[in-house]
């Protein structure tokens, strides 16, 4: 059976996208959804999207990392599904679709989208990083050599590591560049190895700035290996609120499989 997909990305972050209203693709096929995301054998990406019907909101997201599980939320991901409900004509420029982490809510202007994200009522601050969960769990420690850093073996070892374990994290190495510009490479989990870019990494990632004092800004650039994306966001007591996620998502190409 032929199967059409469409590929997204998001500053790097790369995605197999497919419309599944009338339900006709099997969720519960692992080896299938690990072959369609394999770079080798399959399309290539770092996880598979599925755009399905709800009931009172404009449509629904369903996420697998590329190893063929069903994931908590992915933020890039949000952001390139919400370009394919307007490229199906779903919506216009502003939508409300649900995820795996809750409501979401979204707006468009040309390629940019600008996702809203859950509130963040806490964070955990360590004496060498920050544990926080922005629709997923994020590591988040400062790093002086970026550049030069194997993002994939350490990010693997803390990954794994206590007190992650079996259930893991996602990892954010940050570089600080001035009060509103930060670089971040990520390590993501199901993925295992590093991505271009994590939407709900660079989320983290900002609120973590802003909560060990790094910046006092809530409108902050981070550069990532795909490009750059800009999270503002509001302290509300210990945690933050009305964060917003903000970047391209572009449409690739669509084929058959």
């Amino acid at each position: 059976m032929k199967q059409t997909f469409y590929k997204y990305q998001g500053t790097g972050n790369d995605f197999v996208v497919i419309d599944n209203r009338y339900l006709a693709f099997d969720k519960k096929d692992t080896k299938r959804i690990k072959f369609l995301c394999d770079r080798r054998f399959g399309i290539g990406a770092d996880g598979l999207i599925l755009l399905e019907s709800h009931d009172a909101l404009d449509f629904k997201m369903v996420y697998f990392n590329s190893d063929g599980n069903e994931s908590s939320m992915c933020g890039n991901g949000g952001r390139c599904i919400v370009a394919f409900a307007k490229f199906l004509g779903i919506i216009n420029n502003s939508t409300s679709f649900e995820a795996i982490d809750g409501l979401h809510y979204a707006e468009i202007e040309n390629d940019i989208i600008k996702l809203q994200m859950q509130d963040v009522t806490y964070l955990e601050k360590f004496e060498s990083h920050v544990f926080l969960n922005t629709g997923s769990p994020h590591h988040v420690q400062m790093e002086r050599d970026l550049e030069q850093l194997d993002i994939r073996k350490v990010g693997s070892t803390i990954r794994y590591g206590a007190p992650y374990n079996e259930v893991g994290s996602n990892v954010n190495f940050v570089s600080k560049i001035s009060d509103e510009l930060f670089s971040v490479r990520t390590y993501e989990r199901g993925v295992e190895d590093e991505t271009l870019s994590c939407g709900t990494g660079v989320t983290a990632v900002a609120l973590a700035m802003h909560y060990i004092g790094k910046t006092e800004k809530n409108l902050l650039t981070l550069n990532v290996e795909g490009g750059t994306l800009k999270v503002s966001f509001e302290k509300d007591g210990q945690g933050y609120r009305n964060i917003w996620l903000i970047g391209p998502a572009v449409q690739v190409f669509k084929g058959e499989i």
